[in-house]
């Protein structure tokens, strides 16, 4: 079996959603117009990578004009069922799409990194929470837990997504493929030369399709008279430079890097290759040597607080 993937390769309209929105239904369109089935857009597309920004937080102390601009960050996210993620789904359905979008997710009085499958029968397939954000995102976003794990089922294998810095964490990964993913999306914000090779390692060590997507964001997409900005003010001033990706089950890359430059990127996957890849390595299977080495996974939801009995409605 063969089928087009895509990944979109462009920024956010950061800290206006709806504007977003707009921009990701008309790259939906044009993927379906390029013949894809599968597309994925990059970490934090709709609510935003807020690069450079650090909210004036420092140790033992915030202050009230870092609290102003993450009230307006804490606008700008969505939750799953939302009237944002029901347009998306609903242009999966009418494109006929399998979409990984990475949206930041409001649950509460926390923001959660957050890749939401949609499905072409318009439907959300599940959401994957980042289990661990990187360095300073720690202060804006929470901890995913194990129920999130889930990859969802699509006519052409398991599809999972395992969030940027997620991707160095070997028991993630294994817990991705004791599921048998096929088709392995990793959106990111990294935009390092070094991000090609972590993709290439994956494949082969998944024996995966892995799809990468990135954002193209310049300086002069971030709204520095509402948000701080550590990084310097030249509107030309790259924050992100792409770098997205498709990689096969053999380490090959079939689409990409591109890099400093708006993309939609696709290829072609013949999911044939994925067993044949599969005869001398299956990390799962024949190599894993499961008598010496096992992984226990933890996918109970994690709450703070359970009532015993439940409370009724």
């Amino acid at each position: 079996m063969k089928l087009t993937a895509a990944v979109v390769q462009t920024a956010s309209v950061l800290l206006d959603t709806p504007a977003t929105v707009e921009r990701a239904l008309g790259l939906m369109k044009e993927a379906a117009a390029q013949g894809a089935q599968v597309l994925v857009f990059p970490e934090a597309f709709i609510g935003g990578y807020p690069k450079g920004a650090d909210f004036h937080i420092y140790l033992g102390a915030r202050t009230a004009q870092g609290r102003a601009e993450f009230k307006l960050y804490f606008d700008a996210a969505v939750t799953v069922d939302g009237p944002e993620i029901a347009r998306l789904a609903s242009a999966a359905l009418e494109h006929k799409l399998y979409v990984c979008v990475g949206i930041i997710e409001r649950d509460g009085g926390t923001l959660h990194c957050t890749a939401v499958y949609l499905g072409p029968d318009g439907r959300v397939l599940g959401k994957h929470r980042k289990l661990m954000p990187t360095a300073l995102e720690r202060l804006i976003w929470g901890f995913g837990d194990g129920s999130t794990l889930k990859a969802v089922d699509t006519p052409y294998g398991k599809m999972g997504a395992v969030i940027c810095w997620e991707n160095y964490m070997p028991a993630l990964r294994m817990a991705m493929y004791q599921q048998r993913v096929a088709l392995y999306c990793a959106p990111t914000a990294d935009d390092r030369d070094t991000w090609i090779g972590t993709l290439q390692h994956i494949a082969l060590e998944g024996r995966c399709f892995v799809l990468s997507a990135c954002q193209h964001l310049r300086r002069s997409d971030f709204p520095s008279e509402r948000m701080n900005n550590r990084l310097p003010e030249a509107p030309e001033t790259v924050l992100m430079r792409g770098g997205s990706a498709i990689i096969d089950p053999m380490g090959r890359i079939l689409a990409g890097p591109v890099r400093d430059a708006d993309a939609l990127l696709t290829a072609e996957l013949d999911l044939d290759t994925i067993p044949m890849a599969q005869l001398d390595f299956d990390v799962v299977g024949h190599y894993a040597r499961a008598d010496v080495f096992s992984l226990q996974v933890n996918t109970a939801v994690q709450s703070a607080v359970s009532f015993v009995p439940k409370l009724e409605p």
